[in-house]
């Protein structure tokens, strides 16, 4: 049977915390849930159709991939996709681009996994707090609200996830670097 994954960096626990309590504000304030279905992250491949009776092969390679070096990402204030995406901004540096170029090159040559959206859209990460149920003609007065909205942080990124589809997503295995 198969089964849906991606693979992200999941927040450490403070900053975990505290886009966990902006995606709540959101679901209180506006009844938005969309986003409450997955751990805070930044998604480095997007979700794929896997066997289950094959994870393990998945798994196994995964854990070859080769991490060069943990680094430093920061999170500041808040962008949009129009009209119907909120998120947390991440500041993309060399070792990030680095880092998801190199996986989506593994994945696709060892899982034939492509990361078919991103090769049209490029890679923008970001912390997505606001998605899929946010209606067009809600967008323009949450934006308001973010848009000039304060929020940083820092952390270390010293792991990726896979992270599984059940009844929500749940981080599954985590591959440390």
């Amino acid at each position: 049977m198969n089964k849906k994954y991606f693979i992200a960096i999941v927040l450490p626990a403070d900053l975990f915390i505290k886009a966990e309590e902006l995606k709540l504000k959101l679901y209180d304030d506006y009844g938005l849930k969309g986003a409450l279905r997955s751990p805070a992250h930044l998604t480095l491949h997007r979700p794929f159709e896997w066997k289950e009776e094959k994870e393990n092969k998945l798994i196994e390679t995964l854990e070859k991939f080769e991490f060069n070096k943990t680094f430093g990402l920061e999170l500041n204030n808040f962008g949009c996709f129009e009209p119907r995406v909120l998120f947390i901004d991440v500041i993309k540096n060399k070792d990030l681009t680095e880092l998801h170029s190199r996986l989506t090159s593994f994945v696709a040559q060892n899982l034939k996994l492509l990361n078919e959206v991103e090769d049209m859209r490029g890679f923008h990460p970001h912390i997505t707090i606001a998605f899929r149920d946010l209606k067009k003609a809600l967008f323009p007065l949450i934006w308001q609200e973010f848009k000039t909205k304060k929020f940083s942080g820092s952390f270390e990124v010293k792991s990726i996830a896979l992270l599984k589809l059940e009844n929500k997503w749940e981080i599954y295995k985590v591959f440390n670097i």
